[in-house]
């Protein structure tokens, strides 16, 4: 079997195309995964779905038709075709697969490198996958696996030190544009992960934060945590006049701020749209300043400069992380077959050993002696050979030489050969 990734993210796809790609609920995400595992080749998968990018992990015994497969699927989802999507995707198999999926899930791919955000989006994503046997053993492993990778990272360098995400660096060129947040009136639409960070930043700086979603109830509890007053979600067309900052992180399927909600105002606005698809259809003008996820890439590449030595240490670890989980996947193969390939060696050797004893070509008393002289040169042959088993580094050969072997050894069919001479 064999580790695939299809990747589509702010390194290779723009806010518009993204737009079209995302999964906007977990209904949505669970009729694809269905339809990605339907494939005879794909036996597991993992799709994440975020405002940066869209991800789909799976186990398969054919890259080619894998990923000939999905990307049919995503052409269907985006109204688009296969050769446009195929162009702009990155695509990963096997070691470049496992090395990306720790690389995500460590921050190292995101926009705003460093941001812990992402490890929890692939552990969602992961846990709705599991609940609902779209992926089993194999991308179980890889994701353990990748959060253990992501969490030496941590640990090891100060790539996080200073937590960021796409609210934090929203929050940081809002503060550019109007130098100070006191006194200041901003409006935080939205309940999710992204909503509380922003509250949190804004309060922490002196804002007056108003927290407005379509629940109360949950805005109300947010707002409690962060210090924010809460207005109700009717209100947004008035609302939306009357505040110096919007920030909008909502889950709608169409923009909740159009052109025709806009009055004029005696100040200027600036808006922040955090959310794929877009909340905000309005463009910037007429005093109001609209920046949306790919506008932020100015502070993102400031801040993927001051954490160039952590980043370079970090992916360090991350390839000796994707090496050891492919050297840890070889072993459970591997040492079973090598163990299955000593267990009949000896078992020969031991019938060989009687026979010469019951032919009379050696006394019984010899017995003990004659079956170790035999195991040992089983052993002289065999030991160079399974270590070389052992050695092998690229996953292709050594899954090649394990079916291989399997098939020579009729492993499907015969069951280990235990042993059963005395004493052994």
């Amino acid at each position: 079997m064999h580790y695939l990734v299809l990747s589509f993210s702010h390194k290779n796809s723009t806010l518009v195309q993204r737009e079209k790609l995302a999964f906007v609920n977990d209904e949505v995400k669970k009729e694809m995964l269905v339809r990605i595992n339907a494939h005879p080749t794909i036996n597991e998968s993992i799709l994440l779905s975020t405002c940066n990018r869209i991800e789909i992990v799976c186990s398969c015994s054919h890259i080619d038709e894998a990923t000939e497969h999905l990307l049919e699927l995503l052409a269907e989802h985006t109204s688009g075709t296969v050769e446009e999507l195929k162009s702009r995707a990155d695509i990963f198999d096997d070691y470049g697969a496992i090395h990306h999926l720790f690389s995500v899930a460590s921050s190292l791919d995101s926009m705003v490198v460093g941001e812990t955000q992402i490890l929890g989006q692939l552990k969602d994503a992961f846990r709705l996958c599991s609940e609902n046997g779209y992926c089993g053993l194999k991308l179980s492993r890889a994701l353990l696996a990748a959060q253990k990778c992501a969490a030496e990272i941590r640990n090891a360098t100060d790539i996080s030190s200073k937590p960021v995400s796409i609210a934090s660096v929203a929050v940081s060129k809002a503060r550019e544009c109007v130098q100070s947040f006191q006194g200041k009136k901003v409006l935080v639409i939205g309940s999710g992960e992204m909503s509380v960070i922003t509250c949190k930043h804004l309060s922490a700086h002196g804002a007056s934060v108003c927290l407005m979603n379509r629940t109360r109830s949950k805005a109300e509890v947010i707002a409690h945590e962060c210090g924010a007053t809460v207005r109700g979600y009717e209100e947004l067309k008035s609302a939306l006049n009357e505040y110096t900052m919007v920030f909008t992180a909502t889950g709608a399927l169409s923009a909740i701020i159009t052109d025709d909600m806009v009055k004029p105002v005696p100040f200027e606005r600036y808006w922040f749209d955090m959310a794929v698809p877009r909340d905000i259809e309005c463009e910037s003008g007429n005093g109001i300043h609209v920046y949306r996820i790919d506008d932020l890439k100015e502070i993102v590449s400031a801040n993927i400069s001051m954490r160039e030595d952590e980043a370079r240490t970090s992916f360090v670890l991350v390839s000796r992380h994707a090496t050891a989980f492919f050297e840890w996947l070889k072993a459970l193969s591997i040492e079973p077959l090598i163990k299955n390939i000593y267990e009949r060696a000896y078992h020969s050797a031991y019938i060989e050993a009687m026979r010469v004893i019951d032919k009379g070509f050696i006394p019984k008393e010899y017995e003990d002696e004659l079956t170790k002289a035999t195991e040992q040169a089983l052993k002289r042959f065999l030991h160079p050979i399974t270590e070389q088993m052992r050695c092998h580094t690229d996953p292709l050969r050594t899954d090649a030489l394990i079916e291989a072997l399997s098939f020579l050894m009729n492993d499907d069919q015969t069951p280990s050969i235990q042993k059963s001479h005395k004493g052994k």
